[in-house]
């Protein structure tokens, strides 16, 4: 390194450790596990488990809201070798939820404007070939699905803030076919403008035999502050079931705070969320989730966290509930905004991906430490996830700690690429396998 200088040498170093201990396999565990965005790095392991969780008030509860700035020009997420990042369409208002048509189209929701695009093709770079405007009009839509599911659906269902509307639809359609039909009048609204308030997004999948539709609708408040059972949080913190047309609706689970993204595991058929947690009781408390959902299922909120943990500004209430609380499958970062999550069911990747989630990290605000703002890899294994999960895309934060990129949808293309939405940069990119060719 004769010439190099200090700083540089320093640099190299630091990279060359970081890649030894990517390459060791070394999980990180205990406190170490918990990270701000300066030491996430792709290939670096964690595994949070409950043991590991401070005592409530650790550390005092902060607001530190990320400065969004314009992608620097030197800037470009970053990924484990192997694997290449480029940019898959651009440009957009919003971009946040994405979803694969089974002909390989991506839709995505412009949830501020009220519409749903379509990116169709793909160029030999990797680029969308074409970009047009599905539908518009809409109230905040997140959720995209298609029904039935296979090769030939007949309807996109998408989730507004409020309701779930679905469109005629045959494979390769640019733009709706036909008007909205409301299939769910009302959902608890989560829109200040109009009345409601709190967490807004609404996923909408189906289960696996086509049978029933599952959307999750978010919490009102942080915990319910103030009062045991708060009327305006009926409906929500839940999994809620409906029948395809609307009809039949239940309560599927309950005490998630908030199922932004939801996935079918498709072998198994169960349902996954990917949940962000309660805000205020410090840093490191209570982690965001990765979990299968149990149908009946209670997950806690927002009386209790992490199986038995009381949360103290709900002390002694409902001490009933205490060991019926289920214990997540991965514990993440807390305050990490886990959103959209997908199942791995490409073959561009190695082997060793296969049926693996992804899952995208909006970024903290409740955290001293920023922390996030990536995309992770959690390991399944015979069907279950091991409960750690990997850095896979990372760099969306500068030196000084101002934001780029905030990861949102994530999906896996018909070519096996893995995309991903960020509604900083408003970018949907693209993650491809190329071995030794990068």
């Amino acid at each position: 390194m004769i010439g190099l200088g200090v700083g540089l040498c320093a640099a190299i170093a630091a990279a060359r450790s970081m890649a030894r201990e990517a390459d060791s396999g070394t999980v990180l565990t205990g406190a170490a596990a918990f990270t701000s965005y300066e030491k996430e790095k792709p290939g670096v392991t964690r595994k949070i488990t409950v043991a590991d969780l401070p005592a409530p008030f650790t550390t005092k509860s902060v607001a530190a809201f990320a400065r969004i700035v314009p992608k620097p020009s030197d800037a470009w997420p970053q990924t484990l070798p192997g694997f290449k990042v480029a940019m898959y369409a651009s440009g957009f208002d919003n971009a946040r939820a994405i979803r694969m048509a089974p002909n390989g189209d991506i839709f995505l929701a412009e949830s501020d404007p009220g519409k749903i695009i379509v990116l169709h093709g793909m160029t030999a770079s990797g680029q969308a070939e074409s970009k047009g405007e599905f539908a518009s009009g809409l109230h905040r839509p997140f959720g995209i699905a298609f029904y039935p599911s296979g090769p030939n659906p007949q309807y996109v269902y998408v989730g507004n803030t409020d309701s779930v509307v679905r469109f005629p639809y045959q494979n390769g359609d640019m733009k709706a076919r036909g008007p909205a039909e409301t299939v769910v009048k009302t959902l608890p609204n989560g829109d200040e403008a109009t009345g409601g308030g709190g967490h807004w997004t609404r996923d909408v999948v189906f289960t696996r035999d086509g049978k029933k539709m599952l959307v999750s609708v978010g919490s009102r408040s942080n915990v319910a502050e103030g009062t045991v059972d708060d009327p305006q949080e009926k409906d929500r913190a839940d999994v809620l079931e409906f029948n395809p047309d609307g009809s039949g609706m239940r309560v599927y689970a309950s005490g998630i705070r908030n199922c932004v993204g939801e996935a079918i595991q498709p072998e198994t058929g169960d349902l996954w969320c990917s949940t962000n947690e309660r805000d205020g009781l410090g840093d490191n408390l209570p982690p965001d989730y990765i979990t299968h959902v149990q149908e009946g299922g209670f997950y806690g909120w927002p009386w209790f966290y992490m199986g038995d943990h009381q949360d103290p500004r709900h002390a002694g209430q409902h001490a009933e509930l205490r060991d019926k609380v289920l214990v997540p499958d991965v514990l993440l970062q807390p305050h990490n905004a886990s959103l959209e999550m997908t199942f791995y069911e490409g073959t561009q990747f190695p082997q060793e991906y296969h049926g693996n989630i992804f899952a995208s990290e909006h970024g903290s605000w409740n955290k001293q430490q920023r922390a996030g703002y990536e995309v992770i890899r959690v390991p399944v294994e015979n069907g279950k996830a091991t409960g750690a999960y990997e850095d896979f895309v990372t760099g969306f934060v500068t030196p000084d700690g101002h934001v780029w990129g905030r990861p949102v949808g994530i999906a896996v293309a018909k070519d096996g690429s893995l995309l991903f939405s960020d509604d900083a940069s408003n970018t949907v990119w693209r993650v491809a396998y190329v071995g030794g060719n990068q």
